[in-house]
């Protein structure tokens, strides 16, 4: 009854795990985990962890166990980090954990070790971590696609973990990335609107793609007053609205934006476009195809309107 007691209050802190070391420092004896280990209680998963609850770590326990078999300088980084920071609606294969490069380690299935010279701010409380905006800027860099890594920094900050102005302070400092130029848009459409994507640049790629340049913050009357367009081109009845990071969650809008496109582009109103600013940096060329198919809608609109008359 002891070394149950013992047990469930450890494993009741670290989701369902429990750590040797505080075994041992609680009072239980090496014998005493082997005799609950024997009787098919607890269930040894390393060298130092103990799974009290089911026969393998789950959830925020392969946390706890990834960070105790790792080693006492092990930090959780990256996706990880920001998961266990509080990071909704987001999973991952793999358990990402920092090392400093003179540290040992041991390797283990489904934990990616990361050596690095300079480990970062961290957060010692709890799960050992580095600081939202450290783990933001990694877990970018360590994604498996520019859209990865676009949609995690944007829900990091839209769910509040960290600051904008920490994140573009982080993201200053970075040397080398292999995702510069994605990265570099990316953080400044989400932290920074004043340099992000805007009715110019699309408006330039336009003309350079050999379509016709929009008239811009274009003014009309609407059921609830004046409304400021961002691109309209006034001769065709085409209207293109840009849609700033802080609209939406995640990259969920762009799909629902390139779906809402096809729509418009097949109704008899208004053709009124939407494009995410992320979007559009990631799928320029998807928007810019439904650009080119609008205006061509409108044309032939128009031709027809013509020949009514």
């Amino acid at each position: 009854m002891r070394r149950q007691q013992i047990g469930r209050e450890l494993a009741d802190r670290h989701a369902g795990m429990a750590r040797r070391a505080d075994l041992l420092a609680r009072g239980l004896t090496d014998h005493d985990i082997t005799a609950e280990v024997g009787r098919g209680v607890w269930q040894r998963v390393g060298v130092h962890s103990l799974c009290i609850d089911g026969r393998a770590p789950t959830g925020e326990g392969r946390l706890w166990w990834a960070l105790w078999e790792s080693g006492p300088r092990a930090v959780l980084d990256g996706a990880s980090a920001l998961i266990a920071a509080g990071l909704r609606s987001w999973t991952e294969d793999q358990v990402h954990v920092t090392v400093p490069r003179n540290a040992s380690y041991r390797r283990l299935a489904g934990v990616r070790h990361h050596v690095l010279r300079d480990v970062g701010a961290t957060i010692t409380v709890g799960l050992r971590r580095t600081r939202p905006e450290v783990a933001a800027v990694r877990a970018a860099e360590w994604a498996r696609s520019d859209r990865e890594a676009a949609t995690l920094l944007a829900m990091t900050v839209q769910q509040r973990l960290v600051a904008t102005a920490a994140l573009l302070t982080m993201w200053e400092r970075v040397g080398r990335s292999r995702r510069r130029t994605v990265l570099d848009g990316v953080i400044k459409d989400i932290c920074d609107g004043a340099h992000s994507i805007n009715e110019l640049d699309v408006g330039g790629v336009c003309r350079a793609a050999g379509l016709p340049e929009p008239s811009r913050q274009v003014v009309r009357t609407g059921p609830g007053g004046r409304v400021y367009l961002d691109l309209f081109w006034d001769d065709l009845e085409v209207h293109a609205e840009i849609q700033g990071a802080h609209h939406f969650v995640g990259l969920k809008v762009v799909e629902d934006a390139a779906r809402q496109n096809d729509l418009a582009i097949a109704s008899r109103d208004l053709i009124s476009l939407q494009i995410p600013v992320i979007g559009w940096r990631l799928h320029q060329d998807r928007f810019l195809r439904q650009i080119g198919a609008a205006l061509e809608e409108g044309r032939r609109r128009r031709a027809a309107r013509e020949m009514g008359a």
